[in-house]
């Protein structure tokens, strides 16, 4: 039986607003997996940096914040923040029955502490460098040789290395040749409670929106999700149809954020659309629903995405997404029954896909029901069962 688990999170905080920052899908995986595992009675700490010590978040739900986790070496950040865990493991007594590591260099401490512990390691990596090494844009710096080393030996050595859909697992074989006897896959869950159909209109109003085909993008504002891709769809479709809108909801994140954010809105300008795109800072995730029920599409022009929980959530709230072709999003939105898949990331297939979307009311009330339907499949106490399952797998085994 499993009592108790560590979640490993250097790179970012559960708590944090997705959107914001290095904040994204994957601290929403954290936090939800985190809540519904303490509702089944398995004790959940997650670690991650910090000052803000020890957040009682649930009954059974702690994030445990190291502080002066913060060197630019990422060897010396992940020795001190393993180290730190075991300093305060060893000193409340805390035996783990897995740790479960988020990102690569979660899982690098992962390793760590599966050696001094003696504890069994999943790891979710969310991303992986050499997947988005394949498909950056032109001019973008590689991912370091130190993480691709990093994740070939996390996948050599842990329990279980979990994977968000059958692409992932494929791509983690085709990639880093894992064992696919270690490898499991199990899709993130969505709050269907929350994340549900509701009125346009009164999601508009509560978001102070006229009226007018609406296009939303959320994510980090980085190359990574493609914002300008979104923008210059937009651009295409602008003169089509002039009551249209764009609203950007997210915030600059990593090396390139500040940047990105400052070309889209020089873009913004070039194109004349001062007055028909809104760009909105990073949102707390609870207000997430109303922003997608007043949108007719959802663009979700990722170049690398392990799963795309902002695609599943629209989704849900009965919202069809037009998203790239690639990576875990094939999955997630089921083409021409949820949402619209496009290749490659040329502007002008997503500007025809969101025209056939805001222009063929047929086609968007199709779809928008093919997304609950499709969406259904994705829960949290499903990802909570499945993983549950592995972890009692990899604690026999070990």
């Amino acid at each position: 039986m499993i009592r108790r688990v560590a979640y490993l999170s250097i790179h970012t905080s559960p708590l944090a607003t997705p959107g914001s920052g290095d904040a994204g899908g994957m601290n929403v995986y954290v936090h939800e997996l985190a809540q519904t595992m303490a509702r089944r009675g398995v004790e959940v700490d997650v670690y991650t940096r910090g000052e803000d010590g020890v957040v009682e978040v649930a009954p059974g739900y702690r994030v445990v914040h190291i502080r002066g986790a913060s060197s630019g070496d990422p060897a010396e950040l992940v020795g001190g923040f393993a180290e730190a865990i075991v300093t305060l493991a060893t000193r409340r007594q805390a035996a783990y029955d897995v740790v479960h590591s988020h990102y690569w260099l979660s899982g690098w401490a992962g390793l760590l502490l599966h050696e001094v512990l003696k504890v069994p390691l999943a790891i979710s990596f969310h991303t992986l460098g050499r997947v988005k090494d394949a498909n950056r844009r032109p001019g973008d710096p590689a991912e370091s040789l130190l993480r691709i080393a990093a994740e070939a030996e996390v996948i050599a050595r842990a329990g279980c290395i979990v994977a968000s859909t059958p692409v992932e697992a494929g791509e983690l074989i085709e990639h880093y040749r894992a064992n696919p006897e270690r490898l499991c896959v199990s899709p993130p869950g969505v709050d269907h409670e929350r994340f549900s159909p509701g009125s346009r209109e009164e999601a508009r109003r509560s978001l102070g929106l006229g009226s007018g085909p609406l296009v939303l993008f959320v994510g980090r504002v980085q190359p990574l999700k493609g914002p300008d891709i979104a923008l210059d769809a937009f651009a295409a479709i602008s003169g089509d149809l002039s009551d249209a809108r764009l609203m950007v909801v997210g915030g600059p994140s990593g090396v390139a954020g500040t940047d990105t954010a400052r070309a889209l809105r020089t873009a913004v300008a070039r194109h004349g659309l001062e007055d028909r795109v809104r760009f909105v800072p990073a949102m707390p995730h609870d207000e997430l629903p109303a922003v997608f029920r007043a949108a007719d599409v959802v663009v979700v022009p990722s170049r690398s995405e392990s799963f795309g929980l902002v695609a599943a959530e629209a989704q849900s709230c009965g919202v069809p997404v037009v998203a790239a072709r690639v990576g875990g999003l094939p999955f997630v939105v089921e083409d021409g029954v949820s949402g619209l898949l496009v290749e490659g990331w040329d502007p002008a297939g997503y500007a025809a896909a969101v025209r056939r979307v805001l222009t063929e009311p047929g086609l968007a009330a199709a779809l928008g029901a093919g997304a609950v339907k499709h969406a259904e499949q994705f829960s949290w106490p499903a990802t909570a069962d499945r993983l549950l399952e592995l972890y009692r797998g990899i604690t026999h085994r070990d």
